[in-house]
This record gives structure tokens, C-alpha cells and sequence, in this order.
């Protein structure tokens, strides 16, 4: 039967006690996450470093730096994959080359993006151009069923080359 409309929506019913900010942060951290972030982020803010969860708020860090590597990695793989894709798969151009190059313009924007937020990251970016490079010809080799030998097998372009707007 339904419930009427005046009717405020039945509890969820719960095990323990909701968690309030006041709650031990280490012990929020397994138990509400966003409850931990808003939390920790109030002891930071208020200076109360003393009952700050150290040990949890330094693997979010490191966290979120893999993260961010992470997410620039999957760009520059992306980027490069679509270019390899747009040189050596004519056969298909005709047909997906603008979706390609439309692609190409949006990883280049992002990984701008990216690096004018973490400019530092460029160092990295660099220390991972070839790997990146060696995936992306994995990546159109299968999706092109494209023997690995129809792709270079080092880069062509240096990393700058590949990020400008105005290349291909």
C-alpha cells in the first residue's frame, strides 16, 4: 500500500550511531569517508593539527598524487593512440578521421589543462612519453587489427610536437 504524501520517509535503519565530526577521525575514515574529508578539513582549517588523522591524510595525498599521474597517463596514451590511428589507419580515415581528430583536440586540451593546474607534472610527462608511446601502439595495433609492425616503434615527434594544437 502506498504511503501517503505527508508522511516523512522511514529511517534507515543502522547498526551504530551516525558519525559526527567530533567522532575520532581515524575511526571515520573506515566508517563515512566524506564525513572523514569534512572533518579533517575543519581540524585543518581550525589549526587543531594535534587531533588531525596524520597517518589517513597522508595516503590521501599520496593517492591523490598517483591520481594525478594517472590521469596523465591515460591522456597521453589516449593522444598518442589517435594520432598513431589517424596516420597509419587510412582505411578507415575517411570514415572516423574527424571523430579522431576531434579526439585529439580534446586529449591536447585536457593534458593543457592538467599541466597548467601541476605544471611540475610536465617532468613527468616526459619521463613517461616513450611507455606511453610503446601502449598507444598497442592500443591501435588491436583496435585496427593492424599488424604491431605497421606502427613505428619508437616515436616520430618529440613529446612537444605531440601536445601542440597546431600539429596535425
Amino acid at each position: 500500500m502506498p504511503r501517503p504524501r505527508d508522511h516523512q520517509p522511514l529511517p534507515i535503519p543502522t547498526m551504530h550511531r551516525p558519525l559526527r565530526e567530533t567522532d575520532d577521525t581515524a575511526a571515520a575514515y573506515d566508517a563515512d569517508y566524506y564525513l572523514w574529508l569534512q572533518a579533517t578539513r575543519g581540524k585543518l582549517a581550525r589549526r587543531d593539527f594535534a587531533s588531525v588523522d596524520l597517518t589517513h591524510l597522508l595516503e590521501e595525498i599520496d593517492d591523490l598524487s598517483r591520481r594525478e599521474k594517472r590521469k596523465l597517463k591515460n591522456l597521453l596514451r589516449q593522444l598518442l593512440a589517435h594520432l598513431l590511428k589517424l596516420e597509419y589507419w587510412v582505411e578507415e580515415a575517411p570514415r572516423s578521421g574527424n571523430h579522431w581528430r576531434a579526439e585529439v583536440a580534446s586529449f591536447r586540451q585536457q593534458i593543457r589543462d592538467e599541466l597548467d593546474d601541476s605544471p611540475s607534472l610536465r617532468v613527468y610527462l616526459n619521463d613517461i612519453y616513450e611507455a606511453c608511446y610503446t601502449d598507444a601502439r598497442d592500443i591501435a595495433a588491436a583496435r585496427s587489427q593492424q599488424p604491431l609492425s605497421a606502427f613505428p616503434k619508437r616515436p616520430q615527434l618529440p613529446l612537444e610536437q605531440v601536445l601542440d594544437p597546431l600539429s596535425s
